[in-house]
């Protein structure tokens, strides 16, 4: 025979909903949003990333030495 056990009640069933979120929690996502906004309005602003050349003469010689 199993006696029934009491859990406590949460704080949430206090009635109210109380959800605090941190500061960063809305201001990131604005910063990335005004961000992005601003290299829609002027993509003239977007540079692509150049390449190292010291990067792509060695993934050149990775890939010679593969084929071989």
């Amino acid at each position: 025979m199993s006696a029934p056990t009491h859990t406590p009640p949460h704080p949430a069933s206090r009635g109210g909903v109380d959800i605090r979120l941190p500061w960063w929690a809305l201001v990131l996502p604005t910063i990335a949003f005004v961000v992005l906004l601003a290299l829609i309005l002027n993509p003239s602003d977007a540079h692509a990333a150049s390449g190292d050349p010291l990067v792509t003469r060695l993934l050149e010689r990775v890939q010679q030495l593969i084929a071989r």
